[in-house]
Parts: structure tokens; C-alpha cells; sequence
């Protein structure tokens, strides 16, 4: 048993509370690692909101980290105990655009490789919040990137044997999408874990493990037209700017009620800015005004009901494509004018771009490190852990 900081959710709309909980050993199928750095999303916001299906409290939040592998369950084969690292992290955050980041706080040689990676003691990994088991109906087909075993189709405050690995004060702590990346310790299934290059700055590639690879990825798969939108310029909204300036897009248009973040966002490639409450009139009609007939492509990062259904309605008329990206709070619903579609509007959602995780993270790793994009300049702030609630309210002030 490990014992080692974490922060806690005790309970909805309460502070996170910084506490020593131990971990578990890990079970069959199951790797420990140290997470070195972590990021929070508004994902996490929302957990601690109470505004997830399924979610359980106490809870370790964070989905978001890199780390070191440091020991492993009965049975795996992609990664072996590590008795190289026992030197204990001092805790700290970092903070990104709207994303806090934290820090510290298949197959071996014999078998072959599964997803192109074989993990060794002291391996650098990215936990996936979006696990890829490789064996389901749905890893095997090439259009998906859902896997069965993740919370897609059942919640995942619990490992699958239904136990959880934490326990705090004698009382059990429940998991968070299997990674709750806000534990200095934590224990993740073995499909749950991408191992990545040795020299990446875990502090640094830590945000490709949701905040960047979501937007970022969501812009260039889908962006093929000069005019974009962007509702939400936070971290992944920033990062949706990013994918669309690399997509070549040639007016990028984002729409935020915080009018601080414009200057950031044409920075990384924006070319306007608007707030909707400078105007008198639905933020799609002046949108639709400002482009003749419509953007051609249109990302909603922000979650709620009212701005996907203005995104939807500031696309092209017959060609627009609009992208849901932002989570919206359980028992949402939208009311849209049905015309939209039937004129010919695309209206899609996205996780984590629809990249299988475990296969890409890799690849996305190894094109940071040959500079193809620089998710750095997202990032704004380093704190310790001890001040995680501080950087929420960074986050929920847009800083």
C-alpha cells in the first residue's frame, strides 16, 4: 500500500480538500503510476458542480496527467515493476488557459507489440480518460473510437471489479474516468495508459492527454473551408483556433462573453473576436451578417444548450458543418429549428477528436517534439497542489 497526497472531493460544491489517501496495490490488468504532472479541465469543474451522470462522491478528480510507470498487476505484459523511481515529487500546479496542471505531487518483447508500444519499468505514459482495449466491438472498428469498457457504457468511478484502489480517513475515495490524475499516486488499467517518448516534458505534453488533443484535433479533422467559428476560447477553444489556423483556414472568428481572451486567441491565429453582449441582436444573425451567408465550419466548446444551438444556426445554411465539443450538464436538452438539418447543415459531436487514444497520443507526443505545433503557449501559471482550489478559480474566472 502507497500513501501519498491527493486532492479530494468530498462532496458536491464543496472545496477539494488536499489529504493523504492510500493506494492499493495493483490488481491483475492494472499499472500504477506516479503522476508527475496533471491538468485541470472544465470537465473536472463539472464533476465537482455535480453536473455529471454517474458520478460519485468522494471522489479524486483529474483526467488529465502524464507520469512515470512504477509498478504493475498479476498478468500484465506491457509494463514491469520499476524500482528505479523512489524519490518522492514535491506537489505542484501549473496552469494553462483555463486548464490547471499539476505536478506531484501490450505486449513485452517476447509476445510482440500491441498498438505499436511496449512499456518498460520507468517508461513515461499519458492516462487515457478514453481507454481503448483493443478487443471490443467497437476498438476493432476503424470508424470508432468509443470502447466498451469505458463510461461510454457504464461509469468509471469504479475499476472494473467494482473496488476502488483509494481509501482516505477509512473511508473509500472513488475513482474519476479510471485516472483521477489529482493523486500523486494512482492505479489505471493497462489499456488505460499510451506510453510516450522518453523526452517529453511530462509538464508539459500532460495537456495532450484531453485540453489539446480535443481541440486541437477536432479543428484539423474537420476544418476544409476558409470560414470558422469558435463559441468558447478557453484552453480547448484556444486550441480548436490553433487546429483551425494549421488547417489553413483563412478567417477565424471567436466568441467569447470574456473579451480579455481575444488578444490570446488572435495571438494564436484568431482573426476576429466578438462578444455576444455587444450586440442587440442573436449572435448567429450577426455571425451570418459578418460571413454573407454563414461560417462553413462552427465549434461549440463551452457546453451549454443555448450556444450549440447558435452555433448550429450561424453555420452555412446548406454547407455549414457544426461540431458539439463542449460537455454539456446531465439532462440537457436543445431545441433547434429542424429546417437546419434538412437544408443541408451537418451537426456532429466529438470526443477527444475521434482518434483512438491509445494508438494516437503516441504519435501526437512525437509531433510536439518535432515542433509541428507548440502547445506551450497555452500555458499561463504554476502553482503547488496545495493551492488546486485556487486554480479552479483561475479557471472559472478565465485566467
Amino acid at each position: 500500500v502507497i500513501r501519498c497526497g491527493a486532492a479530494v472531493a468530498w462532496a458536491v460544491g464543496k472545496p477539494l480538500s488536499v489529504e493523504e489517501v492510500e493506494v492499493a496495490p495493483p490488481k491483475a490488468g492494472e499499472v500504477h503510476v506516479k503522476i508527475v504532472a496533471t491538468g485541470i479541465c472544465c470537465t473536472d469543474e463539472h464533476l465537482l458542480e455535480g453536473c455529471l451522470p454517474d458520478a460519485d462522491f468522494p471522489v479524486i478528480p483529474g483526467h488529465e496527467g502524464a507520469g512515470i510507470v512504477k509498478s504493475v498487476g498479476e498478468g500484465v505484459t506491457s509494463v514491469k515493476p520499476d524500482n528505479t523511481h523512489t524519490h518522492k515529487y514535491t506537489p505542484r500546479i501549473q496552469l494553462s488557459n483555463q486548464v490547471l496542471l499539476g505536478s506531484t505531487f501490450r505486449a513485452c518483447p517476447e509476445r510482440g507489440t500491441q498498438h505499436g508500444m511496449c512499456i518498460i519499468p520507468g517508461d513515461k505514459v499519458i492516462p487515457l480518460c478514453l481507454p481503448q482495449c483493443g478487443e471490443c466491438s467497437f476498438c476493432l472498428n476503424p470508424k470508432s473510437n468509443y470502447c466498451l469498457k469505458s463510461h461510454v457504457s457504464e461509469p468509471q468511478n469504479l475499476l472494473p471489479d467494482k473496488t476502488s484502489r483509494f481509501t482516505c480517513k477509512g473511508k473509500r475515495i472513488h475513482h474519476f474516468l479510471w485516472v483521477s490524475t489529482f493523486a500523486e499516486y494512482t492505479g489505471i488499467l493497462e489499456y488505460a495508459v499510451a506510453k510516450i517518448d522518453a523526452a517529453a516534458p511530462l509538464d508539459k505534453v500532460c495537456l495532450l492527454g484531453c485540453e489539446f488533443s480535443t481541440g486541437y484535433g477536432t479543428a484539423i479533422n474537420t476544418t476544409k473551408a476558409p470560414t470558422c467559428t469558435v463559441f468558447g476560447i478557453g484552453g480547448v477553444g484556444l486550441s480548436v483556433v490553433m487546429g483551425c489556423k494549421a488547417a489553413a483556414a483563412s478567417r477565424i472568428i471567436a466568441v467569447d462573453i470574456n473579451k480579455d481572451k481575444f488578444a490570446r486567441a488572435k495571438e494564436l491565429g484568431a482573426t476576429d473576436g466578438i462578444s455576444p453582449w455587444d450586440f442587440k441582436k442573436p449572435i448567429e444573425e450577426v455571425l451570418t451578417e459578418m460571413t454573407g451567408y454563414g461560417v462553413d465550419d462552427s465549434f461549440e466548446v463551452i457546453g451549454h444548450a443555448d450556444t450549440m444551438a447558435a452555433a448550429l444556426a450561424s453555420c452555412n445554411i446548406n454547407t455549414g458543418i457544426c461540431v458539439m465539443v463542449g460537455v454539456p450538464a446531465s439532462g440537457s436538452a436543445i431545441s433547434v429549428d429542424p429546417m437546419l438539418l434538412l437544408c443541408g447543415h451537418t451537426w456532429k459531436g466529438t470526443l477527444l477528436r475521434g482518434w483512438k487514444m491509445r494508438d494516437f497520443i503516441p504519435k501526437l507526443v512525437s509531433s510536439y517534439l518535432e515542433k509541428k505545433f507548440n502547445s506551450d503557449l497555452l500555458l499561463t501559471h504554476t502553482l503547488p497542489i496545495a493551492k488546486v482550489n485556487e486554480g479552479f478559480e483561475l479557471l472559472c474566472a478565465g485566467k
